[in-house]
């Protein structure tokens, strides 16, 4: 239990589920981190390697991200420890809503992260018969498929397109490094696309394409959707080692695989002068003081693939609706909140002297303060 008390600060985590079942062999947790703004809503993973402390420290940037994006929920997070290629996947993912049946919807909604996708949130809301119980959902059951439709993704890239106007840099025709070809990766591509950037390097676990030139992204979405995450095989050329995309020459860097990749080594490396990150904790404090040591602009995870809580905003709303949400809505809505909170921050930390992490945090813990205090829950 020791280690669970020491996950605990002034910010939270209110409440730790841990839940297990032994005939499917499910083992999983629940961390709602802090509700002061609004009851928790965060992503469920699945994943062999799933540990209380990730779930907690993911759980804590939801906290952020809710904040950042002044929307009113509060920051929380779901882990299966399993793997979700095996056959026993939904029985797995069954027992494990069924174990927290006291906890879903009343205090925690699910949503859609790492190794889980839209048919897992549909299994979700059958298996406790409560359209509430999770979103992300198929359209065919009303639901928005964020995932599906590229929401955080394309959030990531109008992020992207906001920095490169504040540093004086047109997106269009610039070359970008895309680690990632997953759920938010290819999204992101695909709109950067759109805005004229030039995509020099994508990866997935098969290795990473790299052409000075560009790479055909509309061919590369192509073969993912026949091939998935083997689509940077069957492009063909030279495959370069996993990694590699994130050190070519590149003007902006899209970090939207897993966290944790980019430390001080790597940072010291990275030839972008523009770092978004799509994934959740791609760098660590270290590799951010050095990136703004050498002058790279960061945008930091929770301002730049905060597109997908926008979308589970709407989601949220439509739950119990008989009418679906209105995707031209909903991307009209990512695209101001994404620009308008990745200007006040890259402003913000200008004023402030500070890196944009430091800024974003700042902002978003301001706001979870104000209303934990609102509520008597901080003590002065």
């Amino acid at each position: 239990m020791s280690d669970v008390l020491a996950l605990m600060d002034e910010w939270g985590p209110e409440r730790v589920v841990c839940v297990s079942d032994a005939r499917t062999g499910m083992r999983g947790v629940l961390v709602i981190d802090n509700t002061a703004r609004g009851m928790g809503k965060g992503g469920m993973r699945m994943s062999p390697t799933v540990t209380v402390a990730e779930v907690a420290r993911l759980a804590r940037v939801m906290t952020y991200k809710w904040a950042g994006a002044d929307l009113f929920f509060g920051g929380a997070k779901a882990g299966i420890a399993a793997d979700p290629a095996s056959p026993d996947r939904e029985a797995v993912l069954r027992a494990f809503v069924r174990a927290l049946a006291q906890e879903i919807p009343a205090r925690y909604v699910a949503g859609l992260d790492m190794g889980l996708t839209e048919r897992d949130a549909a299994v979700v809301q059958d298996e406790l018969g409560d359209r509430g119980a999770a979103v992300g959902t198929p359209h065919a059951l009303g639901g928005m498929p964020y995932d599906e439709l590229g929401v955080t993704g394309y959030g990531v890239a109008e992020a992207a397109d906001a920095t490169a106007r504040d540093a004086g840099l047109e997106l269009s025709g610039a070359r970008v490094a895309v680690q990632g070809f997953g759920a938010v990766g290819h999204a992101a591509a695909r709109r950067l696309a759109e805005l004229g950037a030039t995509v020099v390097a994508v990866s997935t676990v098969h290795g990473a394409l790299h052409d000075p030139d560009g790479l055909d992204v509309a061919r590369l979405l192509a073969l993912r959707d026949e091939a998935g995450d083997a689509a940077v095989k069957e492009y063909g050329g030279r495959l370069l080692d996993v990694g590699a995309e994130l050190l070519v020459p590149a003007d902006v860097l899209v970090p939207a695989a897993l966290q944790d990749v980019i430390g001080e080594d790597v940072a010291a490396r990275i030839q972008a002068r523009i770092v978004v990150e799509g994934a959740n904790l791609p760098t660590d404090r270290p590799a951010q003081r050095v990136l703004a040591a050498r002058g790279v602009t960061v945008v930091p995870d929770f301002v730049a693939n905060a597109g997908g809580v926008v979308a589970a905003g709407f989601a949220m709303d439509a739950r119990y609706s008989a009418f679906r949400p209105d995707p031209g809505a909903v991307f009209a809505a990512v695209s101001a909140k994404m620009r308008d909170n990745t200007a006040a921050v890259l402003a913000a930390a200008r004023a402030q002297g500070t890196t944009p992490h430091e800024a974003a945090l700042a902002l978003a813990q301001e706001r979870v303060r104000a209303a934990m205090e609102l509520k008597g829950r901080w003590r002065r």
